[in-house]
């Protein structure tokens, strides 16, 4: 790793930590009243949240594949992890590494249904992709309502309640940090490079499918992780939470903050998933404020409103220090 970009990532890394303590002080210090727990919950939803869009975006973003099935991931990644996190409940073990435990056994879950999704799924491409994507997740929902052991087409009660903010917070930094970092590895080239030209990718020697599949299988690894941090921070759960408006609610974040750019995922997430809770008095205009953020997006901003960039806190510090430079060399050259 470079010099510039080992000092980019520590810089980075201070301001997630000034985030962090942000949030900390105003929770602990109670700094919205009565509505501080409330202010908590909201900003532990975006953090679970945040992984499943930024894991999809993987794949709308870095694959250029369309896909309408991801809450299917989702779905398995939270019941895997209830289960296991049921079973091993009791035997003494500290609630963090009973979480974490449980959280990759809901990502390994979804990773390999990724795995058995994608090898036949991703021969396929554009609309076709997208019918077959549609198709598992519904498959995946109607199994769930008929096991026993996810309670049929009950409610699944009684999970343990091991997701907090704070944990949360540090999960979905390294959850984004992960990906991020696979995007710029010679893996996330590769892939997008298969995005850009199919035919010139696969004539130069590239096993198109196999990266394809590694990422898609990325992309549903990520997304049982949030789906286990939403088992355990709701502690219910039916299957029905995970149909297709759900997978199309976390396509249309994706979209409005931009394809291909995690720091329009991360905040497309955490503005969508608060909306909901802005606009509780308007419950039933829900979906229709999201059709017309997402028009109004498409209208005037296509490529999403970030598009394709990366927010660096290096960067906006070198823009500030030219901004300096630019100014003393104006006063000197005014007096």
């Amino acid at each position: 790793m470079q010099k510039n970009h080992k000092v980019s990532y520590f810089i980075n890394f201070l301001g997630i930590l000034a985030v962090f303590g942000i949030f900390a002080l105003l929770f602990e210090g109670k700094a919205f009243g009565t509505s501080t727990q409330y202010i908590k919950g909201i900003c532990t939803t975006a953090c679970y949240t945040i992984i499943m869009v930024a894991s999809l975006n993987l794949v709308v973003g870095c694959m250029g594949e369309f896909s309408l099935g991801h809450a299917g991931f989702v779905s398995v990644g939270a019941y895997a992890s209830a289960i296991v996190s049921h079973a091993l409940a009791g035997r003494g073990l500290p609630d963090i590494v009973l979480f974490i435990v449980a959280l990759l056994a809901g990502g390994m879950a979804a990773g390999f249904t990724g795995v058995l999704v994608g090898i036949p799924a991703l021969r396929l491409r554009g609309d076709y992709l997208a019918i077959v994507t549609v198709a598992f997740a519904e498959i995946i929902r109607v199994c769930f309502c008929n096991f026993p052991i996810t309670g049929g087409g009950k409610t699944m009660s009684g999970i343990l309640k091991l997701s907090g903010f704070y944990w949360c917070f540090w999960i979905m930094v390294v959850c984004v940090a992960i990906m991020y970092m696979y995007v710029r590895s010679r893996y996330g080239r590769t892939v997008k490079a298969i995005r850009e030209d199919y035919i010139a990718a696969a004539a130069s020697g590239i096993n198109v499918t196999y990266y394809k599949v590694l990422t898609f299988t990325v992309a549903a690894f990520f997304a049982g992780i949030g789906g286990g941090i939403y088992a355990h921070y709701m502690t219910a759960m039916i299957p029905t939470n995970f149909n297709f408006m759900y997978s199309a609610e976390l396509l249309s974040e994706v979209i409005i903050g931009g394809t291909g750019s995690f720091t329009g995922s991360i905040i497309g997430a955490a503005f969508l998933s608060s909306l909901p809770e802005m606009m509780r008095q308007f419950s039933q205009y829900r979906m229709l404020a999201y059709s017309v953020i997402l028009v109004l997006v498409m209208v005037f901003k296509p490529g999403g409103i970030f598009g394709q960039w990366e927010f660096s806190l290096c960067r906006v510090l070198d823009k500030l220090a030219g901004c300096r430079r630019f100014l003393r060399r104006t006063v000197k050259g005014g007096a």
